[in-house]
């Protein structure tokens, strides 16, 4: 292994709402599941990546979706090659376990690191320990979630496993522990490209004191300007729009602004 280490862009709570380019990996393709299934290839990592920078993405978000499904840890060279040409935040995550996973992560070009199942089903502690040794912004807590009746279920494993957690309350519990960051995804709206699960992004935004970043649904600029009238995140993670080219970083930022809502353009 090598190290990847540059100077980054570090922004800061309170800033204009971000638009940040989702890419879900299966390495050693950038892939868009529905319902985090049924996966379509739609491109290279580092293209895609270099590409949503140069348009003015806040920020970019890689995922290895199948690293913890498949028991084996993320892919550092490939982490590294993604990140090497950006000079905005990149969080990155899958199959993080350990505090080791941690560090060589942040060794890779990475600023922030994305945890959901260890955290989840095994060892919240980590979270607590990580915020600790590396700060509470390096520390990314996924939620990925499934609406039953009137309740939010936490889901690990690309949206496989159930947990037994509610969502709201796992909220609370990672916030406490130390996380600098939520994202939020719903397996129910997940790549279907017809909204974001409003209720369950405005119900976490209200009960959190953190930045809450919202995912899975944008199928339109719409979509997106609703969700954020509504919601109140702190930055939209945009998937499909992106990769099928339907949009744009630019257009959605312009539309945004032309709702009267707060971007970098």
């Amino acid at each position: 292994m090598f190290l990847c280490l540059k100077q980054k862009t570090v922004l800061e709570k309170k800033m204009p709402l971000r638009i940040i380019a989702r890419l879900d990996a299966k390495p050693p393709y950038i892939v868009k599941p529905v319902h985090f299934e049924g996966l379509r290839k739609v491109g290279n990592p580092q293209d895609l990546a270099l590409k949503y920078y140069q348009q003015g993405a806040d920020e970019i978000l890689y995922i290895d979706i199948v690293s913890s499904l498949y028991q084996r840890p993320i892919l550092l060279d490939t982490i590294c090659e993604t990140s090497k040409d950006l000079y905005i935040p990149f969080a990155a995550g899958g199959g993080v376990k350990t505090i080791a996973d941690f560090e060589h992560l942040l060794h890779h070009g990475v600023d922030k690191v994305v945890i959901n199942t260890f955290a989840l089903q095994q060892d919240a502690q980590i979270i607590r320990n990580a915020a600790e040794i590396f700060g509470s912004q390096a520390v990314v807590v996924h939620i990925v979630a499934k609406k039953w009746n009137n309740w939010w279920e936490c889901y690990s494993d690309c949206g496989r496993i159930r947990s037994g957690k509610d969502a709201l309350q796992w909220a609370k519990e990672v916030e406490k522990l130390g996380a600098g960051e939520i994202i939020v995804s719903s397996v129910d709206t997940d790549g279907r490209k017809r909204g974001f699960d409003i209720e369950l992004i405005s119900q976490i935004v209200r009960n959190a004191k953190i930045p809450v970043i919202a995912g899975s649904g944008a199928g339109s600029l719409a979509h997106i300007g609703e969700m954020v009238l509504q919601a109140k995140p702190d930055a939209v993670a945009v998937g499909s729009l992106l990769h099928y080219n339907t949009e744009t970083i630019g257009t959605i930022k312009q539309y945004l602004h032309d709702q009267g809502i707060k971007v970098a353009l």
